[in-house]
This record gives structure tokens, C-alpha cells and sequence, in this order.
């Protein structure tokens, strides 16, 4: 089955985060951001697509962006963090 989590973003440029994850696999079929820097929010959703939730958040919680305390990566890691929890 497929979920669709509408993420709102805080402490970034980016607005929002649109992400499709297939439950059986637990794997990310999509990822859209809104606004935010396109090319990086472009390549974070073209890598993040086709890797397991843990996988992702493994690799980008955390991530800063400049003297920010987030970013849009880490964002994903919360949206993530938040549908783990939902389970």
C-alpha cells in the first residue's frame, strides 16, 4: 500500500515536503519539496527515491544548513521520523 504524508517544513526555505512510501517495503517511492533551493532539494528527492526510511533518515537527521539548526534534508528525517512513530 501506498502513504502520502504532506509535510510542512520549519527553519528552512523550503515550504513543504510531499512524500509517497510504500508500508509494505517501508521504501520511498517519492519526494517533492516545495520551494527551497531546486537543485538540492531535486537531488536529496532523486537519491532519497527507492531507499528504505531508515536508510534515509540514517544518512540525513542532522544535516545543518549554514548556522541554521536544520535543513531540508534533516526535514525529510523528521517527516520520516514522524511516520515511523504513526505506525
Amino acid at each position: 500500500m501506498i502513504k502520502n504524508i504532506n509535510y510542512k517544513t520549519s527553519g528552512v526555505c523550503s515550504r513543504g515536503i510531499s512524500i509517497s512510501i510504500d508500508t509494505d517495503t517501508d521504501t520511498v517511492v517519492s519526494v517533492k519539496f516545495e520551494g527551497g533551493c531546486s537543485g538540492n532539494t531535486q537531488g536529496v528527492a532523486s537519491l532519497a527515491t527507492g531507499m528504505t526510511v531508515d536508510s534515509i533518515i540514517e544518512k540525513v537527521q542532522g544535516i545543518r544548513c549554514g548556522f541554521k539548526a536544520t535543513s531540508c534534508p534533516d526535514q525529510l528525517a523528521q517527516a520520516l521520523l514522524i511516520y515511523k512513530a504513526e505506525k
